[in-house]
């Protein structure tokens, strides 16, 4: 699975303004709706359960990156945002840092056509593995645009966030 062709340009955002967390969500819930990949339709559901999710347990992860995913009954496909806040915002994140970097996943709630439960689960894996990767973190810190930021998630799928790094030659 190609986890990143999952996040289209159009719903990121390099300048999440938002200075509080539950504004942060219905902002890039903003992003989704008028990215196209949420109908209007479901923008007060996904608002809503995004704020019950972060009622029940915060979901910064630690270093300074935050992962809000829910379920929600209408949805019949997996929708995904990733997020920057230059500034960073509080989120009540284990380790007490702002967050800068934002992966929101909206999925249905049961399988479907367009939905399979084992591809999501490797997707939040994937996720989980990019927020722990400092040199992601950095390089997504300094991204200008929302497609630099989408190609970067694909670098990552690939794993050319590091340098190559050669053998030394054998004379």
């Amino acid at each position: 699975m190609q986890s990143w062709k999952q996040f289209k340009p159009k719903c990121c955002s390099v300048r999440l303004k938002s200075s509080k967390k539950e504004d942060a969500l219905a902002e890039v819930v903003e992003n989704l709706v008028v990215g196209e990949a949420l109908d209007e339709a479901l923008r007060a559901e996904a608002v809503a359960a995004l704020l019950e999710r972060e009622r029940s347990g915060s979901t910064g992860v630690g270093m300074n990156v935050a992962i809000p995913h829910v379920k929600l009954k209408r949805l019949e496909r997996v929708v995904c945002s990733v997020s920057i806040h230059p500034a960073g915002v509080e989120w009540q994140a284990i380790d007490g840092a702002p967050v800068h970097i934002v992966f929101t996943v909206l999925r249905p709630e049961k399988p479907g056509a367009q939905h399979d439960p084992e591809q999501h689960l490797e997707m939040m894996r994937w996720i989980s593995r990019l927020s722990r990767d400092a040199d992601f973190r950095r390089f997504a810190l300094a991204v200008k645009t929302k497609a630099e930021l989408v190609d970067l998630l694909k670098m990552g799928k690939i794993g050319r966030l590091r340098p190559v790094r050669l053998a030394p030659s054998v004379a």
